[in-house]
């Protein structure tokens, strides 16, 4: 397995009932060495304390509390944690099949690139 540890930043805002799939897509990535950063924005509804229920199963797992800030702040709070050599965002109202990670990682390192985009 390769060393380089991937942060996964997923701003969290009202999403509850769209989390917990997000979460567990994220956990089950074949590329395992990643970190995901949770960033409760303020959310009103039970997204806050869904994390923090989430980080108790998975130690990797970690979860930011913030007022809320709006998307870019949610993800900068997430930016100013990482321990990561690259950082991937996902929203959570989505989720990601088994390899999104892995196969951004293969391109990136195929191509030698800083950067890789996808679509929806």
């Amino acid at each position: 397995m390769n060393s380089d540890l991937i942060t996964v930043i997923v701003p969290v805002y009202n999403t509850e009932k769209y989390l917990n799939r997000c979460v567990r897509s994220i956990c089950a990535q074949t590329y395992s060495n990643i970190e995901i950063i949770l960033v409760d924005d303020g959310s009103p509804d039970g997204a806050g304390a869904l994390c923090d229920r989430l980080s108790q199963e998975d130690r990797r797992i970690r979860v930011i509390h913030k007022v809320n800030g709006g998307l870019s702040s949610a993800r900068n709070a997430g930016l100013d944690c990482a321990c990561g050599n690259f950082v991937c965002f996902v929203d959570s109202d989505d989720y990601i099949e088994k390899d999104y990670v892995q196969t951004l990682y293969g391109l990136m390192r195929q191509y030698q690139s800083d950067i890789v985009k996808i679509d929806y």
